[in-house]
């Protein structure tokens, strides 16, 4: 699962506004590795659980061919208190990371095998992502 070794602060604030879920991705947007890419068509927080259970149905496709890259990386810490915790305390311990993609952010690229099999690894992908999605090529 993706998680950071270390982080610089432990807990951060959730964001709002078009730092969060609006708007369109400036950066990421194009292939920058492999010929076939999986790009993002709206926004939302993606866990390390749902990119994990989606590099691994790629991966469980392509058995041992092409080249397979992971274009974000989870490092947003998001916090949850107990079961039944009274209000006051403060705030939550760290539950799990995410990573805020918008749209137009390229999530995953594949190298070294046929359109067909990409096409059809990215739609198993995608099922597994909270997100549409849409195949693109170099």
């Amino acid at each position: 699962m993706f998680f950071p070794k270390r982080v610089k602060h432990r807990k951060w604030h959730k964001g709002v506004g078009l730092s969060v879920n609006s708007g369109v991705e400036t950066r990421g947007t194009d292939l920058a590795f492999g010929s076939f890419g999986l790009k993002a068509l709206g926004s939302k927080w993606i866990t390390t659980r749902q990119l994990e259970a989606s590099r691994l149905a790629i991966i469980r496709y392509l058995r041992k061919g092409g080249k397979l890259w992971v274009r974000i990386f989870p490092d947003k810490p998001v916090t949850k208190k107990g079961i039944e915790v009274p209000m006051g305390g403060g705030k939550g311990g760290v539950d799990h990371y995410v990573f805020p993609v918008k749209a137009g952010r390229v999530i995953f690229e594949l190298e070294g095998i046929s359109e067909k099999e990409a096409k059809e690894a990215f739609s198993k992908a995608g099922d597994k992502l909270p997100i549409k999605t849409r195949f693109i090529t170099k």
